[in-house]
């Protein structure tokens, strides 16, 4: 009996024990879990104010690029005014150098032209002033010679074709005769050599022209070549005319 009950005592304390070993073991578990419950806690805690002190950054980051770049544009935009500003202010001196330059370069040529065409001109009037005397004396043989025989017409033939030649050639270089009989006296064209009395003609008209006259050139460059030298009606003398018409003894 007595070793019944140390065996049941035995075993009762054991069961006991049993009891106890795995109380502590789930008051260990629950410690264990609840240290874990605080940790994770912590660490959430821990994430989520970093997040938060992350948000705050990136919001005072947004803020500050956002307002830099409205100030860049700013300074940008004021340079390339400035810029722009300038290049007009360039543009408008180049393009009044410009037509500066071109006024001076049209004149220029103008002034050349006119320049070489006078020169033309005076060389032209140069040379055709020494052929004008081999002219007259041409035309002075046409109106006196009259040739009698065959041989002196033919001699004649042969230099009314040189002068016919002559004046040809001057017809092509602008050289055109003046003409001036029965036309008003025109102290540019004309040089007055004799003045006769007449009343068959108004005074100062040309009655006739002794050394001929030549233009050289046409329309507004015409110039004279050579003034013409004639002969003008001038008003009769009274004097003259009583002495070629007396009175009559019926006047008297």
């Amino acid at each position: 009996m007595d070793e019944e009950k140390q065996i049941d005592n035995t075993a009762h304390r054991q069961a006991h024990s049993s009891e106890v070993k795995r109380a502590m073991a789930s008051d260990t578990s629950a410690q264990i879990n609840l240290n874990d419950d605080s940790e994770a806690n912590a660490q959430v805690t821990a994430q989520t104010n970093e997040s938060s002190a992350n948000t705050d950054k990136v919001d005072e980051n947004t803020v500050a690029t956002a307002v830099t770049p409205e100030a860049d544009y700013q300074a940008a935009l004021s340079e390339l005014a400035q810029q722009v500003e300038s290049l007009k202010t360039a543009l408008e001196e180049r393009s009044s150098q410009y037509m500066r330059i071109a006024a001076d370069f049209e004149n220029f040529r103008k002034r050349t032209i006119k320049e070489k065409e006078d020169l033309d001109q005076q060389v032209k009037s140069t040379t055709i002033t020494e052929l004008l005397p081999v002219l007259d004396n041409f035309e002075r043989a046409r109106s006196q010679l009259k040739p009698q025989t065959d041989a002196e017409v033919s001699i004649h033939k042969s230099y009314q074709s040189v002068y016919k030649q002559l004046v040809d050639s001057l017809k092509r270089l602008g050289v055109s005769p003046m003409r001036p009989e029965g036309k008003e006296f025109d102290p540019n064209l004309h040089e007055a050599l004799i003045r006769q009395p007449t009343d068959e003609h108004p005074e100062g008209t040309v009655l006739e022209e002794l050394v001929r006259g030549y233009f050289l050139g046409e329309g507004e460059q015409q110039r004279v070549l050579r003034h013409a030298m004639v002969k003008v009606a001038a008003a009769p003398e009274s004097g003259v005319d009583s002495a070629e018409n007396p009175p009559s003894p019926a006047d008297s």
